[in-house]
């Protein structure tokens, strides 16, 4: 992973973090069939993931969250660096398309999924931490949601975990209310 790509971690980690049934209310990853489609979505080039790997990531699921609804940025680098210990090479230059030099995080040849998405999402939070800042991990502004996530916009104005559903939910019941309040 490009170190300066550190958006498209945070953009896995928050995703990563809000399919769990503390969010969703239901496990978003039931099986390798839903793990397959969350790599694929971040672009993520793996073999086809098995029921070990599935109940690793959903382990995963629970450290990132942990790091994300850190109280300082003390706790959230230190935890970065343990995920990032799980599978992480040291850090190389590469030529990316264009031929430009990139400072790239390779793992280790044989790790496991689960600890190779550590060391990207690892990367990419203490990527966060050092350009946005620490205020960036929030929680999700929804009522009743707890969901975390990580808001590597560059305005950084985002306000819940999956603008689709929770900010859907929100933006229905305001609605609604407008609408009850105009009767």
């Amino acid at each position: 992973m490009p170190i300066a790509d550190y958006p498209a971690g945070a953009a896995l980690a928050t995703d990563l973090v809000t399919t769990s049934p503390t969010v969703r209310g239901v496990d978003a990853l039931p099986d390798p069939d839903a793990l397959a489609g969350l790599l694929a979505r971040h672009g993520i080039d793996a073999e086809p993931p098995t029921a070990d790997d599935v109940f690793a990531v959903r382990l995963l699921r629970f450290d990132v969250r942990g790091i994300v609804e850190t109280e300082t940025v003390e706790q959230a680098v230190a935890g970065a660096g343990v995920l990032i210990g799980r599978a992480a090479l040291g850090p190389v230059l590469r030529r990316d398309a264009e031929e430009r030099w990139q400072w790239h995080v390779p793992t280790e040849p044989g790790a496991p999924l689960a600890d190779r998405l550590a060391a990207v999402i690892g990367v990419a939070l203490l990527g966060v931490v050092r350009s946005l800042g620490h205020d960036r991990f929030r929680a999700c502004a929804a009522p009743g949601c707890r969901g975390v996530f990580v808001d590597a916009s560059r305005a950084g104005r985002r306000r819940y975990c999956t603008p689709e559903l929770c900010g859907n939910r929100v933006n229905v019941a305001n609605h609604r209310r407008r609408q009850e309040a105009t009767r």
